[in-house]
């Protein structure tokens, strides 16, 4: 769970066609009639191939029907909801020349919610910037009636965890989502939250096994330098090993999304007082999905995007 500043992405989020139509106007309904029930891998990395194909259109109507009105997720001006989303993802100041996606995950959460993880090459600027040439992202599929929608997404430039932070590239400030209200507000808010800030304790301690009883079975990560853990015992390895050295942490301005009674999502800001393979340590946004395990909430995913400067 190393955090360390960065140089920033443009994040896109993914969510769109299962076959990109070339009339947008029926793009909806080609999605219904083809997207399955059931979640697989093909399927839902088809609606991210989709979704990139309308950020790199400036598609902004498509947003509107495919994203979920629960939607959170993390951007280039932090936490967004379903309305910052749209005007994010639409792609105003970014000019994209060609993107491709790869090494792709599908974990279902439950029968009503999937997780998809990939790794996301583009080649593109985004307010006269380059975007980062490639990162590890992660998007969350909540079916709702028929249709698979959209209900986070968040994403990880790759960088070299032992170079120095590069510039973050400049952007335009999006619409601030609703800020999160004290993280007692709701029984899941307050119980995920008690996990959440338990686990970063024990990373802080290097303590693996703590950390173990605390997750699910099959867990999966990705940290602020865009490097992908696809297996628990990647992510303990990782987590209990020494790149880290940290006096204290921090986890506030914490969020719940409750998916399903069985599925939520936590959205925080994380801190730490120390070095991540010799750098100082910054403020992440921070993302974890939780599942229900009996009486209990287990730590099933997580995504950690080093935190930029409002306005910056």
């Amino acid at each position: 769970m190393a955090k360390v500043k960065y140089f920033a992405a443009a994040l896109v989020f993914a969510a769109c066609a299962a076959v990109v139509p070339t009339n947008k106007a029926n793009a909806v309904d080609t999605i219904k009639k083809t997207v399955p029930a059931a979640p697989t891998i093909d399927s839902l990395v088809t609606l991210e191939r989709g979704a990139y194909e309308a950020w790199k259109s400036k598609d902004g109507k498509f947003w509107d029907t495919f994203l979920s009105d629960k939607f959170v997720g993390y951007g280039m001006s932090g936490r967004l909801n379903k309305a910052s989303a749209i005007q994010e993802y639409t792609g105003a100041g970014c000019e994209i020349k060609s993107y491709n996606l790869s090494d792709e995950h599908m974990t279902a959460l439950s029968k009503n919610v999937a997780l998809v993880t990939y790794k996301a090459t583009v080649d593109g600027t985004c307010d006269g910037k380059r975007v980062p040439a490639s990162s590890w992202a992660a998007s969350v599929y909540l079916l709702d009636g028929d249709q698979w929608k959209g209900v986070f997404h968040a994403q990880s430039p790759v960088v070299d965890p032992t170079a120095a932070a590069e510039k973050p590239l400049a952007h335009k400030k999006a619409p601030e989502a609703p800020r999160a209200t004290p993280a007692g507000r709701g029984a899941g808010t307050d119980a995920m939250l008690a996990v959440e800030r338990t686990v970063w304790e024990d990373w802080r301690a290097h303590d693996g096994k703590k950390i173990g009883d605390l997750t699910a079975r099959d867990i999966s990560f990705i940290n602020i330098f865009g490097t992908y853990l696809a297996t628990k015992a990647d992510a303990l390895k990782n987590w209990s090993g020494a790149g880290c050295e940290v006096k204290s942490v921090s986890v506030t301005d914490a969020a719940g999304t409750m998916l399903s009674p069985s599925v939520g999502i936590l959205t925080f800001t994380g801190s730490a007082d120390g070095t991540c393979y010799g750098q100082t340590v910054g403020p992440i946004w921070g993302t974890s999905v939780y599942v229900k395990d009996g009486k209990a909430w287990k730590w099933a995913f997580g995504i950690n995007t080093p935190a930029r400067p409002q306005g910056a």
